[in-house]
């Protein structure tokens, strides 16, 4: 068979999946706890070997999210306007954003704070007021700055401040422009780039293996890697896809949607997007999932609701208590679970919490995400046809179960957002989204068919 191995490495587990290329179908998957704390490449051989198929090492397609994956800096011109669009710029490269700045830089310490991995320095349109871009440039340069730099801003001050910045030994890496006109966002060459540079000088920074192999097997990072997939899928399907991936740290958010023709947003609107909310994971940030459902008021009807596997039916855990007795035991399963990332649950009343949580982390996760940064509604995702469901809470639980998290997104009459009228829930259960998302560029037919054999025809 034409075999390719795509694994991704993540935080806690690497993943892999054997792919036929030819039929465009898992043949085999594997997972292992990620071996960080030794060498990664002892998990992801592991995760192979479990397989029990034989890939040729340049048949492996890596990505990777472990040692907190990537995290970028955006130095921007204005808050409104170029350093919002580098911030969507960085979030659709698969990067974590730690820090936005806008205007000129005087000190360096909230920016060293944050400890980026990359700066996206960006500024101006083309053509237009390159003086902030220039100073910020000039800034790094004058501390030496270290952490590897995309110039994205104003393309007519493009080479004389590449210069400016090489000539003082910062790794600088020039690319078009996030924002070269008012409203105009252009994600493309930047993503490229912010790529280039995790692959390049982030991955082996890491230290998260000894030697050269890892380096050269990862292709991407794993969030960039599956909006790859993403927008694959949604090509293929020719329709808006909604697509949600609840992590134990974060919940990330991807769409994909049909462009409007809206001129409204100065900074651009990126109709294929990524949201991360560092807030709302099944583990690490399992409170602050509590507290943000509780200031969205997702908590103040209803108690808390399990599946009966045997009747097929929702039953109701813990009535009598009412909302309060809910809200308490969301507390406390919470905490247990941010002391302990661990956790696997071993009965059916704490998979059951563990949904509850999936679904509220979900549902504010997409809030968010339709909302945007005002708070207006920013993405319009009534014509979403397919809504994916992504995460191990997901790919574990029974079809029903999993079907009631995607169900809670999908009737949040409440949330201040026009929810999909007619959108089909699935879930990754074969994790092909980030397979897909990095076999696009060298098997894109095995790509597509593997997207609908495993999603689309769910």
């Amino acid at each position: 068979m034409n075999l390719a191995l795509c694994a991704d490495v993540g935080s806690t587990y690497t993943k892999v999946v054997v792919v036929d290329l030819d039929k465009g179908a898992v043949v085999a998957a594997a997972d292992h706890p990620t071996t960080a704390a030794t060498d990664v490449l002892h998990g992801l051989d592991a995760a192979a070997a479990a397989t029990g198929v034989t890939v040729p090492p340049e048949r492996w397609y890596v990505c990777s999210s472990a040692g907190g994956g990537l995290r970028l800096a955006v130095v921007g011109y204005e808050a409104l306007v170029t350093a919002q669009a580098g911030h969507r710029v960085g979030l659709s490269a698969g990067a974590r954003v730690v820090h936005v700045s806008a205007g000129p830089l005087d000190s360096l310490a909230e920016l060293r704070a944050s400890r980026p991995d990359v700066v996206l320095l960006v500024g101006g349109t083309d053509g237009g007021d390159a003086a902030v871009l220039a100073h910020n440039a000039r800034r790094l340069a004058r501390a030496r700055w270290r952490v590897p730099v995309v110039l994205a801003g104003n393309a007519d001050a493009r080479e004389e401040l590449t210069a400016v910045l090489a000539a003082a030994g910062v790794p600088v890496t020039a690319t078009g422009n996030v924002l070269p006109r008012i409203g105009v966002l252009e994600p493309s060459p930047a993503r490229a780039a912010i790529r280039e540079v995790f692959l390049s000088h982030v991955i082996g920074g890491k230290r998260l293996s000894k030697g050269r192999r890892f380096p050269s097997l990862v292709r991407a990072a794993t969030p960039d890697a599956v909006l790859t997939g993403v927008e694959t899928l949604a090509d293929h399907l020719g329709g808006d896809l909604l697509v949600v991936d609840v992590g134990g740290a974060t919940t990330d958010v991807y769409s994909v949607l049909t462009p409007d023709g809206r001129t409204d947003d100065v900074a651009g609107t990126l109709w294929r997007s990524r949201t991360v909310e560092g807030d709302l994971g099944m583990r690490w940030t399992a409170p602050d999932v509590v507290a943000a459902a509780t200031a969205e008021r997702l908590l103040s009807n209803g108690p808390l609701l399990t599946h009966s596997a045997a009747q097929g039916t929702l039953t109701n855990a813990g009535a009598e208590e009412g909302d309060a007795g809910e809200l308490a035991a969301l507390e406390t399963a919470a905490a247990m679970r941010a002391g302990t990332p661990g956790f696997v649950p071993d009965s059916d009343a704490e998979r059951a919490m563990d949904r509850r949580i999936a679904a509220l982390a979900a549902t504010v996760a997409v809030r968010r995400h339709a909302r945007g940064p005002a708070g207006r509604v920013a993405r319009d995702l009534r014509d979403v046809r397919l809504l994916v469901g992504s995460g191990g809470v997901l790919r574990h639980a029974d079809p029903g179960e999993a079907k009631e998290v995607l169900d809670a997104v999908l009737t949040d009459y409440a949330g201040g957002w026009p929810v999909p009228r007619a959108a089909h829930p699935v879930v990754d259960t074969s994790y092909v989204l980030a397979a897909a998302g990095l076999l696009a560029a060298d098997h894109p037919n095995a790509a597509r068919a593997l997207l609908d054999r495993h999603l689309r025809g769910a």
